[in-house]
């Protein structure tokens, strides 16, 4: 069992973690691909995603995510057999404002935000990430986005960054707890860098990777919500 007691920094991945990305990108590509008449169930769909954005946020790291999207959509309309629509892909790139936060996220994310300092360490930009954050309702204490390192994890400039930021404030990687959904963008790295890490097993009821590469890391812990989390930390602090 986690001791939350031993942290005194939470970071955060957004996407997946927080945001529930993997509906917001549904909503675009099921319906797309019923009204195309392809038959594709949402496996798939999410599989190809992962693939191919990792591709090409590997090909060009400095690209502001929104453009990363609009890649992404362009080849995947080839892989799933759908129209190469540049209006549709432009949508897209620019739909991450739309992507909800999972039910559990706002109340659980407010209330260690009270207990902890708290950071998001995310894979877009400054723009998309200030839509998710009004959306969750309360702005981390600070942030890393791929657009302030030039770089997508699983690279560890994120995480080298939020080390920087947090040894200004005498804070240490064994007081840091890095808290995501996907192994293969950051329980990984953490684990390499000597981060501590929680998985938060998001899709913990459906098999595959969904919309991020699977990797077999093994994480220091694992819940099933950020709602799990906030309670574990209500139980050890005595709901102080």
């Amino acid at each position: 069992m986690i001791d939350l007691r031993r942290f005194r920094v939470l970071t955060f991945d957004c996407y997946g973690t927080l945001i529930d990305w993997e509906k917001g990108i549904l909503a675009v590509l099921a319906p797309l691909c019923r009204r195309e008449g392809r038959d594709w169930s949402e496996a798939p769909i999410l599989e190809a995603f992962a693939d191919i954005e990792h591709r090409e946020q590997e090909r060009d790291p400095a690209a502001l995510y929104p453009e990363i999207l609009e890649r992404t959509f362009l080849a995947l309309a080839d892989r799933l057999g759908l129209r190469r629509d540049l209006e549709t892909a432009r949508a897209f790139g620019h739909s991450i404002p739309d992507w909800p936060p999972f039910p559990d996220t706002p109340a659980a994310f407010a209330e260690l935000a009270r207990r902890f300092t708290v950071g998001i360490l995310s894979n877009v930009d400054r723009a998309s990430i200030a839509a998710s954050i009004a959306a969750i309702g309360t702005a981390p204490h600070f942030l890393v986005t791929a657009e302030d390192v030039g770089h997508y994890k699983p690279h560890p400039a994120h995480f080298e960054r939020a080390a920087a930021l947090l040894a200004e404030r005498g804070i240490g990687r064994e007081a840091w707890l890095h808290v995501a959904q996907s192994k293969f963008h950051d329980i990984a790295p953490a684990r390499a860098l000597g981060i501590p890490s929680l998985w938060v097993n998001r899709r913990a009821r459906r098999p595959g990777g969904g919309a991020t590469p699977e990797a077999s890391v093994v994480p220091d812990w694992s819940v099933t919500s950020l709602a799990e989390l906030a309670a574990i930390a209500r139980t050890e602090f005595h709901g102080h």
